[in-house]
């Protein structure tokens, strides 16, 4: 290759890089402070525990229950929301979802008994449902698999950094708003977490652009790069012909249940994080709420350095088997020393920064080789399974500490689980997921000037 073909090349993968850095500044920050909020609003119920439990006598299975319920209307009206977005388009489709999540999320305040807490959950999960993975097959619009288990893993930092924010916002509402205008604490705290979630519900809609073609913030000569790679990676996928095609996929059942393993492990944290740092002898709300960011914070870093890892390597497997590996030890390490404050929270740091860390890790299986119209149901079954662990998970650490007044059985369960998910994980074929990472189309003369 000649000095001037070497030249044409790097200033191809500059434009490149460029392009797609506009791409990313434009989608990510946005569609991250919506999980952001969508997250807290989801998981905001393991704050208001420490006082509604009180207020309201429920039972550590009771709340166990409501915690879980959320995710039996999300499984239940995940498929068709994931369906109707690649019908209408995800600039509606996400606003819809927000703003609905928003006004039920803040109309929580108003429970009185378990069965409305049941219900308000539950209408919360369908309210919801789509979001998630709307914005995994949004992203398959715009990024080609090479890059996008980067893009995955910057979006997914949302996880932690709802838990960075979201635990001392809801510690600082507990303290400070508990009996401000006849409310208790965790009245305001569904209040004020909730209503957000329609603002952005407005943003989303004027902010995002259903394809690369219909971006006026592109020129012609972009647009036509971006498409150029996602038409390429396209050849190379699974055209799934039908939804009963992929219900009869072995593939589709085996990622399913790779999922379903490590968001055992995911919501086990993420609902019974504050009450386990409770046991640990830590009472007030808010250094409870200043606590939970330490393992939150880890796992930020945690994701970032992985996700380049595996980009860089075009690795996906052991990645994600390695992480969901240390979630596990980290649950177990935190049960050991659980009456240590400071070698628990090592252990759930190490805990938090291995399952949150596999979530954006275990979406670059499916997207890999997954294509064709009837991706967007494969994206939704998958998280379907994968969600229902979200009502199992709580349910049984409530039903389980409720019998034996201790956190250590049910951790030691989700440790199990995470494990089985990292075996699980390496019954994926590499070549299926691991080759996708180096797929580059070639440029032609037109897109190199």
């Amino acid at each position: 290759m000649s000095e001037t073909d070497c030249q044409m090349s790097v200033d191809a993968v500059s434009q490149e890089d460029s392009v797609y850095s506009r791409v990313t500044w434009r989608l990510l920050p946005i569609l991250g402070i919506c999980y952001v909020i969508g997250y807290i609003d989801r998981v905001n119920v393991s704050f208001a525990k420490l006082q509604m439990l009180q207020d309201l006598h429920f039972s550590e299975a009771t709340y166990g229950f409501g915690a879980g319920i959320f995710f039996l209307g999300y499984v239940c009206f995940e498929v068709p929301s994931n369906l109707a977005l690649s019908r209408v388009g995800a600039r509606r489709w996400l606003a819809r979802i927000a703003i609905t999540w928003g006004l039920i999320s803040a109309s929580t305040m108003f429970i009185k008994t378990p069965t409305g807490f049941y219900i308000m959950r539950c209408l919360l999960g369908i309210s919801e449902a789509g979001l998630f993975p709307g914005i995994i097959l949004y992203l398959t619009y715009w990024y080609p698999s090479h890059r996008r288990g980067r893009i995955i893993a910057l979006f997914m930092t949302a996880q932690p950094v709802a838990g960075l924010v979201g635990g001392p916002l809801s510690g600082w509402i507990l303290r400070s708003l508990s009996g401000v205008g006849h409310l208790a604490g965790w009245q305001w705290l569904f209040l004020v977490e909730g209503l957000p979630a329609v603002v952005m519900g407005v943003v989303l809609f004027f902010w995002l652009d259903d394809r690369i073609r219909d971006a006026a913030w592109l020129n012609e000569h972009d647009k036509q790069l971006l498409e150029r790679y996602i038409e390429a990676e396209s050849k190379g996928k699974q055209q799934h012909g039908s939804i009963f095609a992929l219900i009869r996929s072995g593939r589709v059942w085996l990622l399913g249940l790779i999922t379903f393993s490590s968001v055992m492990g995911l919501y086990g944290i993420s609902f019974w994080l504050p009450t386990i740092i409770q046991a640990t002898g830590v009472e007030k709300p808010l250094d409870i709420g200043l606590l939970t960011m330490i393992p939150y914070a880890t796992a930020i870093v945690a994701m970032v350095l992985t996700g380049r890892s595996s980009d860089l390597s075009g690795e996906r497997r052991w990645h994600l088997a390695l992480s969901t590996i240390a979630g596990g030890c980290g649950l177990i390490f935190s049960v050991i020393f659980a009456g240590n404050s400071v070698l628990a929270m090592v252990g759930l740091s190490v805990a938090t920064a291995g399952i949150i860390t596999s979530q954006p890790l275990f979406w670059n299986l499916p997207t890999a080789f997954l294509g064709g119209t009837a991706a967007a149901a494969a994206i939704a079954m998958i998280n379907c399974m994968g969600n229902f662990a979200g009502f199992v998970s709580p349910y049984l650490l409530g039903w389980v500490r409720d019998l034996t007044r201790s956190n250590t059985v049910g951790l030691y369960v989700l440790a199990f689980s995470l494990f089985l998910g990292s075996a699980l994980t390496l019954c994926v074929p590499a070549s299926l997921v691991n080759a996708s990472a180096h797929i580059k189309p070639k440029r032609s003369p037109a897109l190199r000037s």
